[in-house]
């Protein structure tokens, strides 16, 4: 996977691509990240990036120059690269659409600064627009990185136990499961009978019915879009219903 990173503040990026997952998968070449700095590819002596938007407004716009320059430069080098604009107007990004990108073979991430980028650049010169949430950044940086790291660990050999993104939450809809490790007693506070029975079988059903009761408690319009069996459904009626205290296996 190669990933090119536009970005006005490079800088940005250097401690978080050195360390944890995201620095083994680099030292390994499971994933290659190229970041590029905007100003690099502005025309005039000043290297200007940015400039007040037509019609007057708050703030200032980044120009499209420079940002077209270095979009063409990267496709230039990378033929078929998707690229990606950053911005609060995108479409959400979540897990699936982590594992869409995932199976790219390369993207570039355009980080937007300021009140965002010369409209433009976004209508002829962005495959797509992509949000992490309904907010507002300081900047695209911040929102790249969350979307490198999430799709990293998509990656096959990036995580050491490979079943690891398999049962994380949202893999497969849901909300991931309560987890415990040593000592069986912290403070007077039991880990749960059953994960210690040995019984396979009975623990995966258990973790999945408590996935399913955290994902009603806390996220329940993931359900919506959740494959249940039949008698999941019937559980998380029940759930709903009372007819369940909490707690219950």
């Amino acid at each position: 996977m190669r990933i090119e990173v536009l970005t006005l503040f490079p800088e940005i990026f250097s401690s978080p691509l050195e360390h944890s997952i995201l620095g083994k998968a680099l030292q390994k070449g499971l994933l290659n990240v190229n970041v590029r700095n905007i100003r690099d590819y502005a025309f005039d002596k000043h290297r200007q990036v940015d400039d007040r938007p037509f019609g007057g407004g708050s703030g200032m716009l980044m120009k499209p120059e420079p940002l077209a320059a270095a979009i063409d430069a990267v496709r230039g080098e990378v033929p078929g690269i998707r690229v990606i604009l950053l911005t609060p107007q995108g479409t959400l990004f979540d897990q699936a659409k982590a594992g869409e990108l995932a199976s790219l073979e390369s993207m570039a991430l355009i980080c937007g600064r300021y009140e965002g980028v010369d409209e433009r650049i976004r209508k002829h010169w962005v495959d797509e627009e992509l949000s992490i949430g309904d907010y507002v950044l300081s900047g695209g940086e911040f929102a790249a990185l969350v979307v490198i790291d999430v799709i990293a660990r998509l990656l096959p050999g990036v995580l050491g136990d490979k079943e690891s993104c398999v049962e994380e939450s949202f893999s497969d809809g849901l909300l991931e499961y309560p987890q415990y490790t040593r000592p069986r007693n912290f403070k007077g506070y039991e880990v749960p009978e059953i994960l210690l029975s040995g019984n396979h079988e009975a623990i995966r059903k258990w973790r999945r019915r408590e996935a399913l009761k955290r994902t009603l408690e806390r996220r329940p319009d993931l359900l919506d879009f959740s494959v249940l069996s039949h008698e999941e459904k019937k559980f998380i009626e029940e759930l709903k219903s009372g007819k369940r205290v909490a707690g219950s296996n």
